[in-house]
């Protein structure tokens, strides 16, 4: 009997003959007919075929400023003394004043990790001075110093010419975090046998067979396996790292779970269309689809939920250059500030049997068991570079859990997990490495401190980051004239207190101490309460952020332009101060309005729905039920009051200071 040939209709035709569906780059007088986006982003503007594309200069909004007018980095106070100082939060959380969830931090390192990746070669050290006499300093670090290299100049730059730096990966939210922006890298991820020739390649990105990302030995030789970045225990056993579109995939079990997550969406898209269309088609349609859906969530629900309001959109702009600003990657986009130092996630009693329960206390989880009801709280360091604690999680609690809480607050305050966090290195003659992935401080390893804080002011410096004012006149923002004005404070002065030392107040621990708590309502919270820990959203300390940014900086004009934007005072109903939401403002336009492929531009998604039935316009929270079955609120970017989970005692992961 003849197999009965499929019924082509016009809508299908139509898409057969809108996509040409290949995965190689073509030349930039085909870009427009062919209605396709290359995996590195080239071609997207016919006249400017590399705006956008990986491995190309970030643009600069202001003018660079170096201590020699080139390259070198420019000086100021020492970075871990401003971070002992300005972003030290002593163990008190602050939530958002507005009920985002913890989703918006989540999404937007997923995202970053999307479009934007600076060359991490590393270049020369410029490490960060660790003082172990501070006053104020309340960790050890074995090393002295806090490690630190410079981002290699681009090409040609950095000599006689103003020093600039390359974004390795497409600044197009097109899914590139999901299938990487090379061949290589894609066939890898792909099912299929890896030969480099992606034509015999499945439709399917391969999973596990219960539905995880592959580790780095899923090919049997890892040592063919794509990069991936290690880090914590990960360094020791690199086998274990899943593989995913970006280095970056092992972070963090959230950002796992979201890399997991699109990659299963990935699938279920392909499991959707007809078997008569190709491997290749069929893989292009649900990457295309996936592309979409990642901007449609990016610009339907995180921008509003976190109050970026953007001008209204007329269509693909050919004259806008949709590149990532240095000053977006470096300085707006770094809000380090809104992560917590742990994830608490609640299931139903039975979820986990009692030997996995075990196998958590011991990695240092807190484990709170009821009747019904299972609480953990994961510190960030346990969940740092731990696929394996993901899978034994599940991706569904992992995404339910970002749901169920406000996210801290977007103010200067970083969690000590990640502005103190520990890291442990083997002594010499120590047999096992893998000791030191561990949470508890083992006396068989060197104990040393990273402090993003730190970083993001030095990272500023070295990428010749304009002053505070300086950039926001770029941003076309008045300077602000005093230390009050930027952060909405009455008072620059250090008060006269019987707590603390007169002589040199700046450097007195007791200028960080809480003296009184509020909610989101304006109502006064006990210290000793558990309302203390999960709904403060202001907090007044013993001194002003204005005075303790005065003794440090003295001059305004003096000022890091992380440090000032981070200590403004908020625009009402949004997570930002004046000068960052400025900055997001502008570079998700240009994302936005500078792509040909953004999915208001895009009819192919249409014909497509018509055609198969697939769509891209599902919110966050349907793309979860459809791939774990888990059930959360509309939307997963704001908090629902009906659905909070019970409390959870919040251990902060190395919040309790190791003393020297």
């Amino acid at each position: 009997m003849a197999m009965r040939q499929p019924v082509v209709t016009i809508a299908h035709a139509l898409v057969l003959c809108t996509i040409i569906l290949v995965a190689h780059p073509v030349e930039p007088s085909a870009a427009m007919s062919i209605a396709v986006r290359t995996l590195d982003g080239s071609g997207n503007n016919a006249r400017h075929p590399d705006w956008g594309s990986a491995s190309t200069q970030y643009l600069r909004v202001g003018h660079p400023r170096y201590a020699d007018g080139v390259a070198a980095m420019v000086g100021g106070p020492p970075a871990r003394y401003v971070s002992d100082r300005v972003f030290n939060d002593v163990g008190q959380n602050l939530f958002s004043e507005n009920g985002v969830t913890q989703w918006a931090w989540a999404w937007g390192q997923f995202m970053d990790h999307d479009f934007g990746l600076r060359d991490e070669t590393p270049a020369e050290s410029a490490a960060i001075p660790f003082d172990a006499l501070d006053p104020l300093e309340e960790f050890t670090n074995d090393f002295g110093a806090i490690g630190f290299h410079r981002t290699p100049a681009a090409p040609g730059t950095g000599v006689r010419s103003l020093r600039q730096q390359i974004n390795t990966i497409s600044s197009f939210i097109d899914g590139s975090g999901v299938y990487g922006v090379g061949d290589a890298r894609l066939e890898w991820l792909r099912t299929g046998s890896a030969n480099g020739d992606l034509a015999d390649n499945s439709a399917l990105l391969m999973l596990t067979g219960d539905g995880y990302l592959p580790r780095a030995d899923a090919r049997a030789d890892p040592s063919t396996a794509p990069p991936m970045d290690l880090m914590g225990a990960l360094v020791a056993t690199p086998d274990k790292a899943v593989v995913a579109g970006d280095v970056r995939a092992n972070e963090n079990i959230a950002l796992t779970a979201l890399h997991t997550l699109f990659a299963r969406e990935h699938d279920r898209i392909v499991a959707l269309l007809p078997t008569w269309l190709t491997n290749e088609e069929r893989f292009q349609i649900a990457r295309r689809v996936v592309g979409a859906e990642l901007q449609y969530i990016t610009y339907t629900q995180f921008l509003p939920s976190v109050g970026v309001r953007l001008e209204p959109y007329h269509g693909y702009d050919a004259r806008v250059n949709p590149g990532l600003s240095n000053e977006f990657a470096v300085v707006g986009y770094r809000a380090h500030s809104m992560i917590h130092g742990e994830f608490d996630i609640a299931v139903p009693a039975g979820t986990y049997t009692t030997a996995q329960l075990d196998g958590f206390r011991a990695q240092g989880i807190a484990v709170e068991t009821s009747a019904d009801t299972v609480a953990l709280a994961v510190p960030l360091n346990v969940a740092f570079g731990n696929p394996d604690l993901l899978h034994a999680l599940g991706v569904g609690p992992v995404l339910a859990s970002l749901a169920a809480e406000r996210q801290y607050k977007n103010d200067e305050q970083i969690d000590n997990s990640l502005r103190s966090v520990l890291f442990q290195v083997p002594r010499p003659g120590i047999p096992d490495p893998t000791v030191c992935g561990t949470p508890v401080v083992n006396p068989d390893c060197f104990t040393g401190v990273s402090d993003l804080g730190a970083i993001d002011i030095q990272r500023g410096r070295d990428h010749g980051m304009p002053s505070y004012n300086e950039l926001r006149r770029a941003y076309g923002l008045a300077p602000r004239r005093s230390f009050t004005e930027i952060t909405g404070e009455s008072t620059d002065r250090f008060p006269v207190d019987a707590a603390i030392d007169p002589r040199d107040p700046i450097d007195d621990p007791s200028i960080l101490d809480f003296l009184q708590l509020l909610d989101a309502d304006g109502n006064v919270i006990p210290f000793d309460s558990d309302a203390a820990e999960e709904d403060a959203v202001v907090g007044i300390r013993r001194t002003t952020l204005a005075a303790r940014l005065r003794a440090i900086y003295g001059d305004v004009d003096r000022l890091d332009a992380f440090v000032g934007m981070v200590s403004e005072r908020h625009v009402r109903g949004t997570e930002f101060g004046e000068l960052q939401l400025a900055i997001w403002k502008r570079q998700f336009e240009a994302l936005r309005d500078g792509d040909r492929f953004f999915y208001l531009n895009d009819p192919v998604l249409g014909t497509l729905e018509q055609a198969f039935g697939v769509t891209y316009r599902h919110t966050l929270a349907e793309v979860i039920e459809l791939n774990t079955g888990v059930a959360l609120q509309a939307n997963v970017f704001r908090i629902d009051g009906a659905q909070r989970k019970p409390p959870v005692h919040h251990t902060r992961g190395p919040s309790q200071p190791v003393k020297r």
